[in-house]
């Protein structure tokens, strides 16, 4: 089975301080998900940066989609993340002007090969964008509003569509959950979990809330503890 995500004695430290990061050995098969469970603070959103390539790989090894994160520049690092990867920002980070079409429609404008396999599997970005938006609650009454003047739980679902836009192999989410009340939380990870899965992209999740974890493939409790 083709492996998403293989870690081996990743370590990071900020200058000056002992590790924030050090992880023996992680590996996520291509269409599982994983949660990662921590406190607040513990590093958890230091390694969606490791994964997604946006900071650089210190020492260990670090393969995502097949490719080894130390040994690429910054410019290809940004360009794996861009055409492969998915991300969904705890505050969103949507273009609060922008309308909700817009928004989503973001990665297929900005990539060619993610607007490519929309077309190949929908028939166009736009048709993939509004299935998206369908399977995830967001009402297309909403298509053509300013996504500043949604409530937070409809920006939300703007992100993950954006995010699942392009047919991308891995989701990365850094508590995507959190503005979120209990039964909201549960609502939304499932719709999410199950989009991702219909498209065959792995996730990976990090959150505080231990009661989410039942949802996932793979477990792994920071920083010593792991079980699938």
């Amino acid at each position: 089975m083709p492996v998403a995500l293989h870690l081996s004695e990743l370590t990071h430290a900020w200058p000056g301080q002992a590790p924030i990061i050090h992880i023996a050995q992680l590996q996520l098969p291509q269409g599982q998900h994983l949660f990662i469970q921590g406190p607040s603070g513990c590093g958890k959103s230091t390694l969606l940066s490791l994964l997604a390539g946006v900071q650089q790989v210190q020492q260990g090894v670090c393969q995502v989609l097949r490719h080894d994160l130390a040994t690429l520049g910054s410019m290809q690092r940004d360009q794996l993340r861009g055409e492969h990867m998915g991300v969904i920002f705890q505050q969103f980070n949507l273009l609060p002007f922008l309308d909700v079409a817009a928004n989503t429609l973001l990665p297929t404008r900005l990539f060619a090969s993610r607007a490519a396999a929309a077309s190949q599997v929908w028939g166009s970005p736009l048709a993939q964008a509004l299935a998206l938006a369908e399977g995830l609650g967001l009402p297309s009454s909403l298509w053509h509003q300013p996504v500043h003047q949604l409530s937070v739980g409809q920006q939300q679902r703007v992100a993950a569509v954006r995010a699942l836009m392009g047919q991308p192999q891995l989701i990365i989410a850094d508590e995507p959950t959190s503005a979120l009340d209990d039964a909201n939380q549960l609502e939304f990870l499932d719709l999410l979990l199950g989009t991702a899965e219909k498209q065959g992209a792995s996730v990976v999740m990090v959150s505080h809330n231990a009661r989410l974890a039942d949802r996932f493939h793979q477990v792994y409790v920071w920083p010593t503890q792991e079980a699938a």
